[in-house]
């Protein structure tokens, strides 16, 4: 396929989802970092911190689907400014919190804000990127949201050092409202409506695709359950990572603040190069095997496997440079199922992508729930900083026997006029 520049009008689309995807996570983790402030400030336990982690997931999982529908009925575009000022707003007020109960609200505020986000550029990229790069566009994205994470610990030690936690949130909140305005002026829900958009590239973008009048919710909710479960078992990993790495190297490997800042942007820096990697990877074995069902769920299934083994060896060392190996290689190759996962969507039920990523999201999204307030919950009733590593591994060898139920090679199609809904074979 042919390269297309960095100044082409889809280069810029997804340029701008990348840049998105950073902001997101960096907003979304940056209370990991900044933990160290406010809670010896408000004297927060840690399992009050863990419940600080996972407030914004609540909102996050209500608005997964329906900020999907949202995407697909009324457009990426309107979708994503409301929710880029929502989240900026709920971003800045963080930095006004008085207490556990402010805190709370704010974070509340901000899985509002960031519910639709991923449907909704799931939705932009079947529209703006053509079938055979759409790994590669979900893992590039993902490794934007990575970097983010990375650049986090970092970023917010020097600006807390220098101005204090607070300041942190209002600089973070100030950025969300740049990608607000730049997005505005960039992006046309249509290809083909872009003023920049070129005949080679429309020629390279799948057709256009007629406006889903109703969704299928059943049958549609069925066909994604097993894809939406092994994304939970992804998602648990992910968010005792993105929650408590920053805090385990500063209280279980008892770093200072700047020295656990680095360790846990070299664990997250290992995620980019996983995101970046599993895109490629996974648009590579669809080139040449043209089947879905080996480039998505074999990979994913084999990617989970090496998550599981990496993180053993925590449970029987506490050399610092030895977990760090573990830690990284563990989010390295759970972040290599990123491309093919978000892939999947797309392949299944590309009328109804954004719906159906929104439903696979509400696994990792119930899991951000879930997995921070228990892991803080196991670290302050046992002292253990390497128990919750337990509930990676147990859920990440159950991911590996469920990702081959997924199916991607299998189509979702409905018959609007009929009102029928059938699963029929398609290989490519």
């Amino acid at each position: 396929m042919k390269r297309l520049r960095l100044t082409s009008a889809t280069s810029v689309v997804l340029i701008m989802l990348c840049v998105m995807y950073f902001i997101t996570y960096l907003d979304r983790v940056n209370v990991s970092t900044a933990a160290a402030g406010f809670g010896k400030e408000f004297g927060l336990s840690n399992t009050q911190i863990g419940l600080v982690f996972s407030a914004f997931a609540y909102p996050y999982l209500v608005f997964q689907v329906s900020g999907g529908w949202v995407s697909d009925r009324f457009g990426a575009k309107r979708t994503l400014l409301f929710c880029g000022g929502l989240w900026a707003v709920a971003t800045m007020l963080t930095g006004f919190a008085t207490g556990l109960v402010s805190l709370l609200v704010a974070r509340l505020l901000l899985g509002l804000g960031e519910g639709a986000t991923f449907p909704a550029a799931t939705a932009a990229m079947s529209r703006w990127v053509a079938k055979e790069r759409r790994g590669f566009a979900q893992g590039i994205t993902h490794a934007a949201a990575r970097v983010g994470n990375a650049v986090a610990p970092g970023v917010i030690v020097l600006v807390m050092t220098a101005w204090g936690w607070r300041t942190s949130f209002y600089i973070c909140g100030a950025i969300s409202l740049v990608w607000v305005a730049v997005w505005h002026l960039t992006f046309a829900e249509h290809p083909q409506d872009h003023r920049r958009i070129t005949e080679a590239e429309l020629a390279i973008l799948p057709p256009p695709k007629p406006k889903a009048a109703k969704v299928p919710w059943g049958p549609l909710l069925r066909r994604m359950a097993p894809v939406t479960i092994v994304y939970f078992c992804y998602g648990w990993t992910l968010w005792l990572f993105l929650s408590w790495i920053p805090q385990y190297f500063l209280h279980s490997q008892h770093l200072d603040l700047r020295k656990s800042a680095v360790f846990a942007s070299a664990v997250f820096f290992a995620g980019v190069i996983g995101d970046t990697l599993g895109g490629v990877v996974t648009d590579w074995l669809y080139e040449r095997t043209r089947n879905l069902n080996r480039a998505r769920s074999i990979m994913v299934s084999v990617c989970m496997f090496f998550t599981l083994v990496s993180l053993v060896p925590l449970m029987f060392t506490h050399e610092l440079y030895l977990c760090l190996l573990c830690l990284s290689a563990g989010f390295f190759f759970s972040e290599m199922t990123i491309g093919p996962m978000w892939a999947i969507p797309m392949d299944i039920a590309p009328q109804y992508s954004g719906t159906a990523s929104g439903i696979m999201n509400t696994g990792s999204a119930l899991a951000a729930i879930i997995s921070p307030v228990l892991s803080g919950f196991l670290i302050d009733s046992t002292g253990n900083w390497q128990l919750p590593f337990v509930g990676s591994m147990v859920l990440m060898g159950l991911g590996v026997v469920l990702a081959f139920r997924m199916r991607p090679g299998v189509r979702f199609e409905t018959d609007a006029a009929a009102g029928d809904v059938a699963a029929t074979h398609q290989r490519a």
